[in-house]
């Protein structure tokens, strides 16, 4: 198995074992043989347009800002580009991740982000980032699961891209319910004053990462709360957003 050069022989050994005698199965497809296989991979949709200029969600035509930008968030944020839509096979292998106990997958999603971040727009947005940062989970969720989803990519994404990854400049205070079934206005009274910053993003360029951006409530929940401890500016980058309905409306995502 690649990606092993640091454990132990008879470790990797068993590590071939175990994916001999039971394969990983892809989380789109379950086909036998890789956790996320090269044919959804590539089936995955990436965002292409038309979309609002500021946090980067389709629309039915190019717009500077969008109804959901208006409705609020826009001033704390510089920039926002969700990377895909959530969609099958992408959405299979995101429940995997938060739901289904495969962090090993976040590798193999985060390329997606790098996709988005190599983009001519970033090209000088990434060398003033001074940190990227995961949307950050409450202890007490984080225990029950084991991982931060939004962690895993960021930590993958800031690797490859030769940023400075840090979890601990951004904490969930308080515990939320989750987000599905509620309206806009419902989802940002369900999170305000729900994050807090360090004192470590004063006077800092940040990058936040999450997995899925549907009104935006969280993130910017999340980027009011850097503002507020001092961040000059704050960017985010996203792994996928809900398409559209037919009434312009975002559909629904799952929970953090």
């Amino acid at each position: 198995m690649a990606g092993l050069p640091h454990v132990k022989p008879l470790a990797r050994l068993g590590v071939y074992l175990t994916d001999f005698l039971f394969p990983p199965r892809c989380a789109g497809c379950a086909r036998a043989g890789s956790v996320f296989c090269d044919r959804c991979a590539q089936a995955v949709l990436p965002i292409s347009g038309p979309i609002c200029a500021h946090c980067g969600r389709p629309q039915p035509r190019d717009v500077g800002i969008c109804f959901a930008c208006q409705s609020g968030g826009r001033e704390v944020f510089h920039l926002v580009r969700p990377a895909t839509l959530y969609t099958h096979p992408l959405r299979s292998a995101i429940h995997g991740l938060k739901y289904a106990g495969q962090p090993e997958l976040a590798e193999l999603l985060a390329r997606y982000l790098v996709a988005v971040a190599q983009q001519p727009l970033w090209q000088d947005v990434l060398p003033r980032i001074d940190w990227m940062l995961p949307v950050p989970l409450h202890p007490q969720r984080l225990a029950e699961r084991g991982y931060n989803q939004s962690g895993l990519l960021a930590a993958s994404a800031a690797k490859r891209l030769g940023l400075a990854y840090t979890d601990s400049l951004l904490l969930r205070s308080r515990q939320t319910r989750s987000q599905v079934g509620l309206s806009a206005s419902e989802r940002q009274q369900n999170v305000a004053d729900a994050f807090v910053a360090g004192a470590g993003v004063a006077d800092k360029c940040v990058l936040l990462v999450d997995d899925v951006l549907t009104t935006g409530a969280t993130l910017t929940a999340c980027a009011q709360a850097l503002r507020l401890a001092g961040a000059v500016a704050v960017y985010g980058l996203v792994l996928s957003t809900p398409a559209p309905t037919t009434d312009g409306v975002l559909g629904d995502a799952p929970p953090s």
